[in-house]
């Protein structure tokens, strides 16, 4: 099979980028049974990133698995705030870290002196240990998975939660909403419940000055901004247009 004949599978299922996935797995595959495999599990609504073992964020390749969420291109936006506004030699943590992609991409561009990651999900928590290898790694809910002497230490926390409101996950694309662990979509009634979990528990971890990033959609910045400065935290929010990213940072006294 050739390189135009996957374009045409690829596009009839529907693949916007179907030029650019094609290049993928014709690069990817070292059989041509092995492509065929590859291009039917895609055509099927398989995730391009979970087929080639990586995904492509920030820059960097991270790996990802089957049952682990795929970085959004979206969110380098809250790497490029992050690394704005890091002190030198940050102590960093990468919350509900999914695969440990933004951990990965804030270590690529400003090398932390510590570096933590959590999640709950244990595909998330082995995967993240193969992107982050000289990172601290914990499985657990939130902060109940971190070492205590963790507390009051933490410089940046970037913490990619789920936003998606419940009743809109029906909503999203079969690749997400089909291959994607529920718990690192669907943020609850207006979701913002995981943002309010982070941000009540933040304070405790931050150190002096420290700053909290989350994501969010537009239109839930300003009550995810209320939500940060109710935790005591001085919120901001930051917008990319180029990306169609919005984070909302929440900073303590220093």
């Amino acid at each position: 099979m050739d390189t135009s004949a996957v374009i045409s599978r690829l596009r009839a299922a529907g693949c916007v980028f179907a030029e650019d996935e094609a290049a993928l797995l014709v690069d990817a595959a070292k059989t041509a049974t092995e492509l065929e495999s590859l291009v039917a599990r895609r055509v099927a609504g398989l995730p391009l990133e979970h087929l080639l073992g990586w995904a492509e964020f920030h820059g960097l390749r991270v790996r990802v698995r089957p049952g682990v969420f795929v970085p959004r291109r979206r969110t380098g936006f809250l790497i490029d705030v992050a690394v704005s506004l890091a002190p030198p030699d940050p102590v960093v943590l990468d919350l509900c870290c999914g695969s440990g992609a933004l951990g990965a991409a804030f270590t690529a561009a400003t090398r932390p002196r510590e570096l933590h990651a959590a999640d709950v999900e244990a595909a998330a928590v082995a995967c993240a240990r193969l992107n982050l290898p000289d990172a601290a790694v914990h499985q657990g809910d939130l902060y109940d998975a971190l070492p205590s002497s963790l507390r009051g230490r933490v410089d940046v926390l970037l913490a990619n939660v789920p936003y998606v409101p419940s009743g809109a996950v029906a909503t999203m694309p079969p690749e997400a909403r089909l291959h994607e662990p529920r718990v690192a979509l669907d943020g609850g009634s207006d979701g913002l419940d995981l943002a309010r979990r982070v941000a009540a528990g933040a304070p405790g971890w931050l150190a002096p000055g420290g700053t909290v990033l989350v994501e969010s959609s537009e239109r839930q910045a300003p009550v995810l901004a209320g939500i940060l400065a109710a935790a005591g935290l001085a919120p901001e929010v930051h917008e990319s247009e180029e990306l169609g990213a919005t984070v909302v940072t929440g900073t303590a006294k220093p």
